[in-house]
């Protein structure tokens, strides 16, 4: 067992989820990242937790639901970690955890070295000040535009409440990724109109070697163009996994695009979209899959003022 691994799980269990000596506090994790939970395992029991690893089937997708055992399991834990290949972020499981009140970090696709280095090294201070200034940009805008490569996205926001991914979930309830530092939206269905360059990297596909070009009308991809256009229509199906779920901003300046998006969403001076589910943190799609593209040094314009300019954030509040 990697000493040094236990020893920075301790480090992040104590910061970011305050985990305690005598809280219950679940990892659930797959196959494919079992070595790493079994780190986490030992961290956690090095706290004095009750710790328990519960190891699931690894899922088809993002956003695939775990089984009902694992879910019902979460809901009873103080605290709990996601490590698996696909995320549970978008998940009734951990929609439903959450609001039963356990606070719950998620690791999709986390790596050794992303353990060690990069964005779980950052200031989680700093990192939540900043998203927690550009998440209230977010609730307050009610339109974005998203210039890129000459091509332009646009789609509304209005009414709809920005999420912070702080890197920090202290209190009963709280959630989201880790390593984090973003601040997204669930876009009004059925508003977004344009083309959108994606060229950082996609989830399930890695760091793109060319762009992706996608064409959205009424919030919907109608078309893909790049060598990764085909794998992204197939792992979105032909359904509501193609309608425009979500608007991110990354805040984490010790993030790095390592081609796991875990990571890559996080980079400050980085935007990503999402389609599929947004049903978990305030929209009305549940389409069953989730998949995150990261654009690097995007222009943003939210209510027509310049937010971010080539990456460069113009305006928190």
């Amino acid at each position: 067992m990697n000493q040094e691994l236990i020893q920075i799980g301790q480090k992040v269990l104590s910061i970011c989820l305050g985990l305690k000596k005598g809280e219950s506090f679940l990892i659930v994790c797959d196959d494919n990242k079992k070595g790493l939970a079994e780190s986490l395992y030992q961290a956690g029991q090095a706290l004095g937790a009750e710790t328990m690893l519960a190891v699931m089937k690894t899922r088809g997708k993002p956003g695939e639901e775990p089984p009902p055992s694992i879910a019902s399991a979460m809901k009873h834990a103080d605290a709990a970690v996601c490590i698996t290949e696909h995320s549970l972020t978008h998940t009734n499981a951990r929609k439903e955890a959450a609001k039963a009140g356990t606070r719950i970090a998620t690791m999709p696709g986390i790596t050794e070295d992303m353990f060690l280095n990069g964005a779980i090294s950052a200031d989680y201070e700093k990192v939540k000040e900043r998203t927690e200034n550009v998440c209230e940009v977010l609730s307050n805008g009610r339109s974005v535009r998203i210039e890129k490569a000459g091509y332009i996205l646009t789609f509304s926001i209005d009414g709809r409440k920005g999420i912070p991914s702080t890197g920090m979930y202290l209190n009963p309830g709280e959630s989201g990724n880790l390593p984090s530092g973003e601040a997204y939206i669930a876009p009004l269905e059925g508003t977004a109109n344009g083309q959108i360059e994606i060229d950082g990297s996609l989830a399930g596909v890695g760091t793109l070697i060319s762009p992706l070009v996608l064409t959205i009308e009424n919030g919907r991809i109608t078309d893909a163009e790049g060598d990764a256009a085909e794998k992204l229509l197939s792992i979105l199906g032909s359904g509501d996994g193609r309608c425009l779920g979500e608007f991110g901003i990354g805040t984490n300046d010790r993030a790095r695009i390592t081609g796991v998006v875990l990571e890559d969403e996080k980079v400050l001076g980085t935007i990503h979209t999402a389609f599929g589910s947004n049903n978990t943190f305030g929209g009305t799609i549940a389409a069953g899959v989730h998949i995150d593209g990261v654009v690097t040094k995007p222009t943003v314009y939210i209510d027509d003022e310049l937010f971010m300019e080539n990456g460069t954030l113009k305006k928190q509040s």
